[in-house]
């Protein structure tokens, strides 16, 4: 989120209080707390946009992001699942689940997540760098480099050091 979070969640606030059921406001505050690190009211607050407004794509990827910082990777997945299933074409809740799996170290799904959010948005450098680290981790050296080289090109100071360590 851009700008002030505390500003924006006492604006929130106060757009609550004139509409208790105003969802994408429970969404965006709740994206404020994930910025200020309150996870928990992070999840909190995309449930409750989710309860009222059940096909709201953006809060179940909001509330993935903030389990998967609490390592609740497994419910995290199933968040952006679900806002996969409503919008199968959310390049970043491919991203988001690709992440998810690299944690859990399913580095094919992982793999397999950021070919689709790539297919979706060919200038996403994460998906890049993620590709090729977990391409590295299976043992295929000369795909992972190929998609680090890409990252690195991209800007990617992460990719640059993965590819010193690993590609030459």
């Amino acid at each position: 989120m851009k700008g002030d979070p505390k500003l924006a969640i006492t604006e929130l606030n106060q757009a609550l209080a004139l509409d208790p059921n105003y969802a994408e406001a429970y969404c965006i505050r709740g994206i404020a707390k994930y910025d200020l690190k309150d996870f928990k009211g992070a999840i909190e607050d995309c449930s409750k946009a989710i309860e009222i407004k059940p096909k709201y794509c953006e809060a179940f990827c909001g509330r993935g992001l903030a389990k998967q910082e609490m390592k609740d990777y497994q419910g995290a997945i199933s968040d952006y699942d679900k806002a996969l299933k409503l919008d199968p074409n959310y390049s970043d809740a491919y991203l988001s689940r690709a992440s998810a799996k690299s944690y859990l170290e399913d580095y094919k799904g992982t793999i397999a997540d950021c070919t689709k959010s790539l297919a979706l948005d060919s200038t996403s450098v994460v998906s890049y760098y993620l590709r090729g680290t977990s391409e590295l981790f299976l043992e295929k050296k000369k795909e992972g480099c190929i998609d680090l080289y890409k990252a690195k090109r991209m800007g990617s100071a992460e990719a640059a050091e993965a590819i010193q360590k690993f590609c030459k």
